[in-house]
This record gives C-alpha cells, sequence and structure tokens, in this order.
C-alpha cells in the first residue's frame, strides 16, 4: 500500500464524522429545539428519541473519527441515516427534502462501504500491540 493510500480510510472517516460530531454536540447544547423537532415529525417518545440521537450522532461520530469499533459504528449510522430519511425527510414534493432523503441515503450506502472494509489502518481497531 502506498503512503498515500494508507491516509485516504482516515481522511473518509474525518469526513463521514464531522455531520455526526457537529450534529451531536449541537443536540446536546440545545436539548428543546431538537425534542420539539422529534415530536413534531411524529416519532414517539420524543425525549427518548433525543437520548439515543445524541448517543449516535455524537459517540458514534467520534468513535468513527478515531476507528473505535468501525464496523459495528458504521453499521448503526448507516441504519440512523436511513431512518432519519424516512423520518423526517419523506416530503418528497418539497426539493429541499427529497435532497436531504437522498443525502441520507448516500451516507448509509458509505457507511456500508466501512462495515465491508473497515476503518483501515491508521485507527484504533488496527493499532499495534
Amino acid at each position: 500500500m502506498t503512503s498515500a493510500m494508507r491516509y485516504l480510510p482516515v481522511l473518509g472517516r474525518v469526513l463521514m464524522c464531522v455531520i455526526f460530531v457537529l450534529g451531536g454536540f449541537g443536540k446536546l447544547t440545545h436539548p428543546s429545539g431538537t425534542i420539539g423537532y422529534i415530536a413534531k415529525g411524529g416519532l414517539p417518545l420524543p425525549m427518548v428519541a433525543y437520548v439515543i440521537s445524541v448517543i449516535i450522532e455524537l459517540g458514534g461520530g467520534l468513535a468513527l473519527l478515531v476507528g473505535f469499533k468501525t464496523r459495528w459504528v458504521a453499521a448503526v449510522l448507516a441504519v440512523f441515516c436511513v431512518v432519519t430519511a424516512l423520518a423526517f425527510h419523506n416530503n418528497f414534493a418539497d426539493q429541499g427534502q427529497m435532497v436531504n432523503f437522498l443525502k441520507n441515503l448516500t451516507m448509509a450506502g458509505g457507511f456500508l462501504f466501512v462495515v465491508a472494509h473497515g476503518a483501515g489502518p491508521l485507527s484504533l481497531d488496527n493499532r499495534r500491540g
């Protein structure tokens, strides 16, 4: 493997996690707005959904960043992307919602690629003991 190729998986993980780390941190610092948005979306138990979303976005984003339990985390994030696409971006008459729906599906596809291929050499999953 060339040295440049060695860095591509970690760069990919960084780019993939940014939206989740920022989103999770935003949810953590502004819970009422997020809980209201979840309730407006019609999901049951908005407070529980809020806590789960913060854990998945912030915890999963940070785990992905450092490459910890990467395949498992990527699978959870893939499911999260599909669920949020279906729950919050399902008004296909609205072009913005359609773009967000497709963005979520695209991210889920990227996460499935990580499930299949792992974190890469520069990760906690592949650290040398």
